[in-house]
């Protein structure tokens, strides 16, 4: 082999290995947060391009009391401050839509003296919101791994059984992690409304998602998420914490996740106060809007697209809730 060729093809190796290292360096960046996929739903097969935008929307009055009442036509929806068409609506979700509910749990070691608290919060927030025979949940875990413990079922026993089960803690907190692996693989493919809700401090030590990463997929796949801080979970109260308090980054982790997706984030170690936030939950998702419209603005070039959902006369003392928008990505997800 002469010379020249022989440096040939060690440049060529090398170039080659390279692009390689290279190649493998981009695929990491992108959220991929566990090897071994959740299992599959059976129901997950059939998935329809995303053409419409649905919208959940919860309005209530200046007392907080959800208003009832309201028509297609006291709505205006803009995307981009672009008005959009409505094409479908509906105020009596409690009786057509079903829920499909994903809880996820902390259990990471900063909730360690507080796995009671989680699971009585857990069960209590199922046992209110869901209806059995129509609803269906999901019970999973979430520190150095994620877990999926029971499958959406509407079997409040085994639900129990699966809380319950939950007896040592991991070492990190994967939390960005959870959301975008549950709602990527379990949420994105079931045929009603969905709702995530989050037990847990709200922070994160290990995941390779990042918080806007778990927005987004929330988003795209029209996920609700509601979060239970477990910051003042103790028999007694952490020094320096009370509850009802937006104190730290965790606090705003936690807030951020549900504002930007159409939910709301509680504070309190009360479980009587929790109680309440469960039952208002609940009442809330009974008496939430449901609009669906064709975007005017058709292509997927990535661009967050905001939503603004506003009310007419009628409704201008009224306070108006959904998700804050969503990312333009070619996507799939079950009507």
């Amino acid at each position: 082999m002469s010379v020249d060729l022989t440096r040939f093809l060690y440049k060529y190796l090398s170039a080659a290995f390279v692009i390689a290292c290279a190649a493998s360096f981009v695929c990491a960046q992108k959220p991929n947060p566990s090897p071994t996929p959740l299992p599959e739903d059976p129901q997950s097969t059939v998935k329809i391009p995303i053409r419409r935008v649905r919208l959940p929307i919860t309005v209530t009055d200046k007392k907080g009391q959800f208003v009832p009442g309201l028509t297609k036509e006291d709505f205006l929806i803009l995307e981009d401050k672009v008005p959009q068409v409505i094409e479908t609506f509906s105020d009596d979700l409690s009786q057509t839509t079903p829920l499909y509910v994903a809880v996820l749990m902390d259990t990471s070691p900063s909730t360690a003296g507080k796995l009671k608290f989680q699971q009585e919060s857990a069960m209590n927030f199922i046992q209110t919101v869901v209806k059995p025979r129509k609803d269906r949940v999901l019970f999973g875990t979430f520190d150095d791994e994620i877990n999926l413990l029971q499958d959406f079922t509407d079997k409040l026993d085994l639900l129990d059984k699966a809380v319950y089960s939950v007896k040592k803690m991991g070492k990190q907190t994967a939390l960005f992690d959870a959301i975008w692996q549950f709602c990527d693989e379990k949420m994105r493919s079931v045929p009603g409304r969905r709702v995530l809700l989050i037990v847990s401090d709200g922070e994160d030590t290990y995941s390779r998602a990042n918080i806007r990463d778990a927005i987004d997929i929330a988003q795209r796949t029209e996920t609700t998420i509601f979060a239970i801080s477990t910051k003042a979970g103790f028999l007694a109260t952490v020094p320096g914490v009370e509850a009802g308090q937006v104190a730290d980054k965790k606090d705003r982790d936690l807030q951020t996740l549900s504002e930007e997706t159409g939910g709301m984030a509680f504070f309190t170690g009360d479980m009587i106060s929790l109680e309440r936030s469960f039952t208002k939950i609940a009442k809330e998702l009974r008496a939430q809007y449901l609009v669906t419209y064709d975007p005017t603005n058709k292509s997927y070039d990535g661009t967050f697209r905001k939503i603004d959902v506003k009310l007419s006369d009628r409704g201008r003392d009224l306070k108006v809730r959904t998700k804050r928008g969503y990312k333009a990505i070619a996507d799939s997800v079950r009507p």
